[in-house]
């Protein structure tokens, strides 16, 4: 239930995609002050919520201190200019509207819907992700909506739709509770998804004899700690690392004939890729030993319960989808996949970014896990909007890097960035401040004033947050959470779904998109997944509030239950044939390897108290003190090598730009590799825009950028000079306009 007697409220974390189960006690308790932060705003305090099965009471810092960031810092009115050299001005919302409305008609008229894009969020709630689809998709006929979500998650889902048929992760959290193994890769799951890390290490120390954790990482992290065996193999050599198991798992005998006979296709050409993936050549090619990888697949071949779980150090990749693909290929050939403590579980980064997926929230997609490219997918959904039949274009819209593509090259005449900050988020960043610079309307839908990417728009919109308005989210393991409206909007703010209704509207399609509440958005939305892989026709608000979380799938019909669910485990799957797909795919390597002129490989990644582009974790002083200040990690080696000193600034450089840091150096991290956190962006006092180093190469099938590996050479910096941003001079002015102090009345209001 989302409320309890004693006045407290239960919800879901707005962090990563594990999904917490948080309980918020309000800010006046019997007895006691109202609780308040440093601005006099109340604050209601979080803690975990016991009754939430996902979480089951655990929370990390972040989600402890949520409370902290909701009133500080916020958007409070629409804001307008017409150029970026120009102060920002407050207007009306119907102002706001008719500027929307106009340049909308003016561009359907001169150039079509393709010259009209949105870039939404995992921060969304699945409200917000289904009417963008509807105005987007259905209403404007343009399929230019894309989310982080192609950031963080997509070549997960191209890689579960190659090999199993379709996007959703088949495993549970209580799959961490029987695994024989734990096989992580690309994931430092004790920073970035620490709940389920502390679950699987109580696991271990529990019963330390039924479990054997193996983690693949370059550097040695705080998930490394609690590793039987850590790989530490070369940044990019990950596919040539599944490959070499493979070929040592077949060699051996260790494959679930019965299964690969019964539920898949393709064995015979997998086996024919990995004949040549030896322990001598993928030994030398990851850069590890031929012990460590026989003792890897060892386990592998034993067919105990082996649960794998990724997550951007995979994802983030130009072979993103090859290695989800080449992981998947080693549970197909184990028969580890639909039963207890088996299967592949690629772990969400965003809250809602599963949701957003349910709902069609990436260009190809439509609700329902349908496709834009299916005739008949886009009829059904044509139908169902009472759209005229062609409606829905019938190819696959732009991509969030295309989307930029297409504003360097004047093609875009709207591009509407909602509940994300692109400009510390995007590859190659000076490049997508260029491109925002030739856009003629940039729209910024945002809680929060002070993002980098507010800087570079025209019309700014104060949205409705997590807390001040009602709907669903999904995590990782496929558990929807409903999410109560527990505190008034914040000034004129509006939820994104009500905006995408209105504008709906005064487009002249009132009668799809008449709501008045979210509780009828989900309705509209549940019905259309019956009969999907991703089906939640039997949830509504009302029974996820009176019921609690659950998980899909969950047909009309269905009973309530705390339980878990995995999907195929009775060996089919949804593709034309019904067995899962063996991949074939090469090694390539990285994108952008070393060479003479930057000799070394930067990765980027989080730290555990902050969260992404720092848009809330940056108002707790707590989460400050925990993190002052990236950090540029380098292994001894090459901090001799290269002339920089301990606690020192250095200066990183790549073939875009350059950035400077203080110098932790360690050796946690493999020589020939650096690392940096990407949270600090140039509004941070200690800016450090990591992905200015970054280039844009990106998997071609997901379309997801290989954040995670560029080449760089570092040396020494003197001292560092923040840079001059173009709009450096509006910051202040921003600054000025945004955060007015509240006061203790106007603050009271708010409770």
């Amino acid at each position: 239930m989302a409320h309890s007697s004693t006045g407290s409220v239960r919800s879901q974390c707005p962090y990563c995609g594990v999904g917490c189960g948080l309980e918020l006690m309000p800010p006046a308790q019997p007895g006691q002050a109202v609780k308040r932060d440093a601005e006099g705003n109340p604050v209601w305090t979080a803690r975990g919520d016991r009754q939430h099965p996902s979480s089951q009471g655990q929370v990390c810092i972040k989600g402890a201190t949520v409370g902290d960031t909701l009133a500080r810092g916020r958007l409070s009115e629409p804001l307008f200019r017409s150029s970026l050299d120009q102060d920002f001005k407050p207007i009306s919302w119907d102002q706001a509207f008719d500027l929307l409305e106009g340049r909308i008609r003016s561009t359907l008229a001169a150039k079509g819907p393709q010259a009209i894009a949105m870039y939404g969020s995992g921060q969304f709630h699945t409200e917000d992700y289904y009417l963008a689809q509807k105005l987007l998709k259905g209403a404007l006929g343009t399929n230019n909506f894309d989310a982080n979500s192609r950031l963080c998650m997509s070549s997960a889902v191209a890689g579960y739709t190659r090999s199993l048929g379709s996007d959703g992760p088949p495993c549970c959290y209580e799959d961490l509770d029987h695994c024989s193994v734990a096989f992580l890769i690309g994931t430092n799951t004790a920073e970035c998804h620490p709940v389920l890390f502390q679950r699987l290490l109580k696991r271990k120390k529990r019963s330390p004899k039924e479990l054997t954790v193996v983690v693949v990482d370059p550097r040695a992290t705080d998930t490394t700690k609690a590793a039987d065996l850590h790989l530490a193999i070369k940044p990019g050599s990950d596919l040539a690392l599944l490959h070499g198991i493979a070929h040592l798992v077949i060699a051996a005998g260790g494959l679930d004939a019965d299964f690969i006979e019964e539920a898949t296709e393709g064995l015979a050409d997998f086996a024919q890729l990995v004949a040549s993936a030896t322990p001598e050549r993928t030994a030398e090619l990851c850069g590890i030993s031929e012990q460590q990888l026989r003792e890897v697949a060892a386990l592998w071949a034993r067919n105990d319960r082996i649960l794998s779980l990724w997550s951007m150090g995979v994802n983030q990749r130009r072979e993103g989808t090859a290695v989800v693909c080449g992981l998947i290929n080693l549970h197909l050939l184990t028969g580890q996949i639909g039963k207890a403590g088996a299967g592949p579980f690629s772990l969400t980064g965003q809250p809602n970014a599963m949701g957003g997926r349910e709902a069609g929230g990436l260009a190809h997609l439509l609700p329902g896990y349908r496709l834009v490219a299916n005739a008949e997918h886009r009829a059904e959904l044509e139908a169902a909007w009472r759209f005229e039949p062609g409606s829905i274009a019938a190819s696959p819209g732009l991509a969030a890097w295309q989307q930029v593509e297409a504003m360097e090259r004047g093609e875009l005449d709207l591009w509407w960035v909602v509940a994300t900050n692109p400009l510390v988020s995007m590859p190659n960043l000076e490049r997508v401040k260029a491109a925002m610079a030739r856009c003629p309307l940039v729209v910024v839908s945002d809680a929060y004033a002070d993002t980098e990417t507010a800087h570079y728009a025209h019309l700014l919109l104060p949205a409705s947050q997590w807390s001040e308005k009602a709907g669903a989210m999904t995590n990782s393991e496929r558990r929807v959470t409903y999410c109560p409206a527990y505190r008034p909007r914040h000034g004129q703010s509006r939820p994104d779904w009500e905006v995408f209704a209105e504008l709906g509207r005064r487009l002249g399609y009132a009668q799809q998109f008449t709501y008045s509440s979210s509780a009828e958005v989900y309705a509209e939305f549940a019905a259309l997944t019956a009969g999907r892989v991703c089906d939640v026709s039997g949830l509504s608000h009302a029974l996820l509030e009176q019921e609690g979380p659950q998980q899909w799938p969950f047909p009309q019909g269905s009973e309530a239950s705390s339980g878990s669910k995995r999907l195929y485990a009775n060996g089919c799957f949804p593709t034309p044939s019904g067995r899962a797909r063996f991949v074939v795919d090469p090694v390539l390597g990285l994108a952008e390897p070393p060479c003479a002129v930057y000799p070394l490989v930067l990765t980027v990644g989080r730290y555990l108290g902050q969260w992404h582009t720092m848009t809330r974790t940056a108002k707790v002083d707590r989460l400050q003190t925990m993190h002052p200040e990236p950090l540029l990690e380098i292994h001894p080696n090459d901090a001799k090598r290269f002339g920089v000193v301990h606690g020192e600034l250095a200066a990183v450089s790549s073939r875009r730009g350059s950035v400077t840091a203080k110098v932790l150096v360690s050796d946690r991290i493999r020589p020939g590799s650096v690392f940096l956190p990407m949270h600090w962006g140039f509004s941070q006092d200690q800016a450090c825009e990591a992905n200015v180093l970054m280039h844009d190469q990106a998997c071609p099938i997901s379309k997801q950028p290989e954040l995670k590996a560029t080449a760089v050479v570092v040396a020494p910096a003197v001292s560092v000079v923040k840079p001059v941003e173009q709009s450096e001079g509006r910051l202040q002015r921003l600054r000025r306009l945004f955060l007015q102090p509240s006061t203790s009345e106007n603050a009271a209001s708010r409770l």
